[in-house]
């Protein structure tokens, strides 16, 4: 993992004792990595770490809306100026014109006939806005805030290349938090795997596993798009079952 180096001046910082999550931008995030977002009081985008065309920078799994089983990617084409040691920020979008027409022409075939599009359509076509930019982090950054946007949620997103820390992959996670003046740091299942805790207990900072369920909208939360979802439930009945979860988890998250 890049480390930050130390900001010159760092930007408006939330109230210290919040709930901290630190996530990669990810196109229109799976279910499960939003509903970690919104227990959180914020969200630190990791957008300074190395791309990887592997993961979910750049492409979200959308299911049918009335046959989930059946999937497709969604992809926006990225290059990567610096090859693959270039980080997320630097990553560029090939032809951003024709893959922001694609994409809405995607979104739409898979869900313009929920009854929940036309609130859905005002809310993709401000992530679409962001095509301008040129860069995939900024499109895939901006899709979930303004998912959580749309869910209700009040909390602040801050950028982990503004933030100082230090090398070493959990030492960085935990100096995120601390500059932030977290009191708990939310992990997903995937992170638990890595994390070292020591960092964070060195700072008194609590790790809190976040593990969503396996069963009804949450049995396909680790592989589909949270837009499937709010697609065939709605905004209102996708974000009470987050506040559920989040409760469930002991995540209270004041933003949720």
């Amino acid at each position: 993992m890049t480390a930050s180096p130390a900001a010159s001046s760092l930007p408006d910082l939330p109230e210290p004792g919040g709930l901290c999550a630190i996530h990669q931008p990810n196109l229109f995030p799976r279910l499960a990595t939003l509903a970690k977002l919104f227990a959180a009081d914020y969200w630190i985008v990791l957008d300074d770490v190395q791309f990887a065309r592997r993961d979910y920078q750049h492409r979200a799994r959308l299911g049918v809306l009335d046959a989930p089983g059946r999937r497709q990617w969604l992809t926006v084409p990225t290059r990567l100026p610096q090859g693959r040691p270039t980080l997320i920020r630097d990553a560029l979008i090939v032809d951003p014109d024709r893959a922001r027409r694609k994409t809405m022409g995607t979104l739409r075939q898979h869900y313009g006939a929920s009854p929940h599009w036309p609130t859905l359509a005002k809310v993709l076509d401000k992530v679409l806005e962001a095509f301008v930019t040129g860069r995939t982090a900024a499109v895939a950054a901006a899709s979930p805030r303004l998912l959580l946007d749309l869910l209700g949620w009040q909390g602040q997103v801050l950028l982990s290349s503004d933030l100082p820390s230090r090398p070493g992959r959990s030492q960085r996670l935990a100096d995120l938090c601390v500059v932030t003046g977290a009191r708990a740091y939310a992990c997903g299942t995937g992170g638990m795997t890595y994390l070292d805790p020591a960092p964070f207990a060195a700072r008194g900072i609590a790790v809190m596993p976040f593990q969503p369920p396996t069963t009804n909208i949450w049995s396909s939360g680790r592989r589909l798009t949270a837009l499937s979802a709010v697609a065939a439930l709605g905004p209102q009945d996708v974000a009470a079952r987050m506040r559920t979860l989040a409760s469930e988890q002991g995540l209270p998250g004041s933003a949720a």
